[in-house]
């Protein structure tokens, strides 16, 4: 039975002990069925999505929601801790619970008292090994949890700077597509430009935002809890919005532009699939036509306003179809996952960003310089 015993304490040391390294440690993304943290969230986020529908106000149902992420990590450090500390336990067991307490005898309770005042290496002095093994099996705890409290502490900073590097890019985008960012939006103000040489360049800059938060956000997945500052921004929207405006352009632009439109569509499909691959997220098919053929005619009308339209035809049509095809089911599926809706196209919507809000007050009205119909200046 001790033997048993110290076998499974073994085995359950060493998955632990893998798990925390896959998550913290490993920069690779990690696609097995079977592991400890892939189990925690399902489960965790289960019940904290189900609570969230309790809220009636959209306001307080995303405050809620946002906790989520931040108070997961804590949550988790503290599973793997409980199951460190539970394995020595097991291990001081199956060695004869070789450990000396004043006043009592030796259960497993006191070996499991004694695996938490070692691994916390808090060094009561109440409880102390006595046999040769008890002695090797503290020792190794107590390394053990002083490492593991070095590691977490340090993968803090890595997490949240790559959080701060996603979000600052999301901020940016506000004042250029809207809050939420929409393709049409995005189109209509840089209408303004004579050629498409800006466009081309800002979705130069989200092929680097999408490599950067691909590489981040596959090796730590938490981060795809982490939701922004402002209620109507995520980054599933700004992925929705950069990946429109590059199939449209993909579908009717020419020479530079489309070609700069293909580099970035295809990291940022290529970030979509893997995040859904590692969050085991299946594509769903949107049960609505999010780009009708009259809001179509719209925004092609903004494409040639920016300077970066060839052929607007039914070639054209067909492919803006076929490329929509391969991103939408997966930003759905993502979407229905996490909670986070995904922002139309655009088209006839109004719009005032984040920068003109404030506690006391807005500084544009819904009729104002906000507001996306018509207007030749969005400031």
């Amino acid at each position: 039975m001790r033997l048993l015993t110290a076998i499974l304490g073994l085995l359950l040391l060493f998955a632990t002990l893998w798990d925390a390294f896959e998550t913290i440690i490993l920069p690779r993304r990690v696609t097995r069925s079977y592991r400890i943290v892939r189990v925690f969230y399902q489960f965790t986020w289960k019940i904290w999505a189900g609570i969230s529908k309790l809220f009636r106000s959209k306001k307080s149902r995303e405050t809620h929601l946002s906790y989520y992420g931040p108070l997961s990590l804590l949550m988790l450090f503290a599973a793997w801790a409980v199951l460190l500390m539970f394995t020595f336990a097991l291990l001081h067991w199956s060695a004869g619970s070789g450990i000396t307490m004043s006043g009592t005898a030796s259960t497993f309770r006191t070996d499991l008292y004694m695996s938490g005042t070692t691994f916390f290496t808090l060094g009561l002095g109440d409880v102390t090994p006595r046999t040769s093994l008890a002695r090797v099996i503290t020792v190794a705890e107590a390394g053990m949890g002083f490492g593991f409290l070095a590691i977490v502490i340090a993968y803090l900073p890595t997490m949240y700077g790559a959080f701060s590097q996603r979000e600052l890019n999301i901020s940016l985008l506000d004042a250029r597509a809207g809050s939420p960012p929409t393709a049409a939006e995005l189109l209509r103000r840089h209408s303004h430009f004579a050629d498409n040489g800006v466009l081309t360049q800002y979705l130069r800059d989200w092929e680097i935002w999408s490599a950067q938060l691909m590489e981040s956000h596959l090796s730590y997945p938490v981060l795809c809890y982490f939701r922004s500052q402002h209620d109507n921004q995520s980054w599933l929207a700004a992925f929705t919005a950069v990946l429109d405006v590059s199939a449209l352009m993909i579908a009717y632009a020419k020479d530079e532009a489309k070609w700069q439109a293909q580099l970035t569509f295809a990291i940022s499909r290529h970030a979509v699939v893997d995040l859904c691959e590692v969050l085991r997220v299946r594509p769903v098919a949107i049960p609505h036509d999010r780009l009708p053929a009259k809001d179509a005619v719209e925004v092609r009308d903004l494409l040639v306003k920016c300077g970066a339209t060839g052929n607007c035809n039914e070639a054209g049509d067909l492919k803006l179809k076929q490329l929509r095809e391969m991103y939408e089911p997966y930003l759905n599926g993502l979407s229905l996952r996490l909670l986070m809706p995904i922002p139309s196209w655009g088209v006839g919507a109004q719009f005032v960003e984040n920068w003109k809000r404030s506690a006391w007050g807005k500084i544009s009205g819904p009729s104002g310089p906000g507001s996306a119909g018509g207007h030749s200046d969005h400031f």
